[in-house]
């Protein structure tokens, strides 16, 4: 499983518009949105790069306005980890990747006034864009590179989705068009005024569900702790490898 996520994850990565090559090494370049989780590097399954494609790729980062950065499982491809921590790379962290499968999903509680639903006009695409926005740290409201990637995740059969509560935006999150039957969920935010009340549970039951509907066989993730991780537990993800976030800081 952690080699179809990781085959995905690449996939994805040369279908991005933006996307480009240096060495063994294929890079997500967003244009539009500057935060380092949108703009990263993935290697070739087994690549083996040099000290030159390292410096190649850094050099390709930085002339971009970009932090030198790779998202990847260290089992797809072994020596990457190495040449990077050679060339002074640090890691950020060493995330579980978590999967889930039809027959495994758990239906959470009901959350009093929830609604989930898939954003059709530009209003909810701003409302649910805009709490993820804020509930990853963002001040002010969201950029156009926000709004389009939700309006992207339901492109090729993939899920996005709207949470209110007493109609007032409380949640939001996708998950991206399959490939081979593997899709990830991503970017899934609550508003702080709703935390710890369900509605994350809910709203990521719904989109994994939905994506079920739609044809996938498998839904992947990243926690963003273990708190987050258990919340996924419970409805049913399990622990099927972990992936690498490693990035190059400027120079003091």
């Amino acid at each position: 499983m952690d080699t179809a996520i990781q085959r995905y994850a690449r996939t994805t990565t040369l279908r991005s518009p933006g996307h480009y090559r240096v060495g063994p090494f294929t890079v997500r370049h967003t244009p539009d949105r500057e935060l380092k989780f949108a703009n990263y590097a993935v290697p070739d399954q087994g690549a083996e790069p040099t000290a030159g494609e390292v410096a190649d790729l850094v050099a390709a980062f930085r002339e971009r306005g970009r932090l030198p950065r790779l998202e990847f499982l260290p089992s797809w491809a072994p020596a990457v980890e190495p040449a990077l921590l050679a060339a002074g790379f640090t890691a950020e962290n060493r995330a579980p990747v978590l999967a889930c499968a039809p027959d495994g999903l758990v239906a959470p509680e009901p959350v009093d006034g929830l609604r989930v639903s898939e954003p059709v006009t530009d209003a909810e695409f701003t409302s649910a864009a805009a709490v993820q926005h804020t509930g990853f740290g963002g001040e002010g409201g969201p950029d156009d590179g926000e709004i389009a990637w939700l309006r992207r995740a339901t492109v090729g059969g993939g899920v996005s989705a709207l949470a209110t509560v007493d109609g007032r935006p409380a949640g939001a999150g996708g998950c991206s068009a399959p490939v081979d039957g593997i899709g990830e969920l991503a970017g899934l935010a609550v508003a702080e005024a709703f935390r710890r009340r369900g509605v994350g549970a809910a709203l990521s039951a719904w989109l994994t569900r939905t994506a079920f509907t739609r044809g996938f066989t498998t839904v992947w993730l990243e926690p963003g702790g273990p708190d987050v991780e258990r919340i996924y537990a419970g409805i049913g993800y399990r622990r099927v490898g972990e992936k690498l976030n490693i990035a190059l800081e400027e120079p003091a």
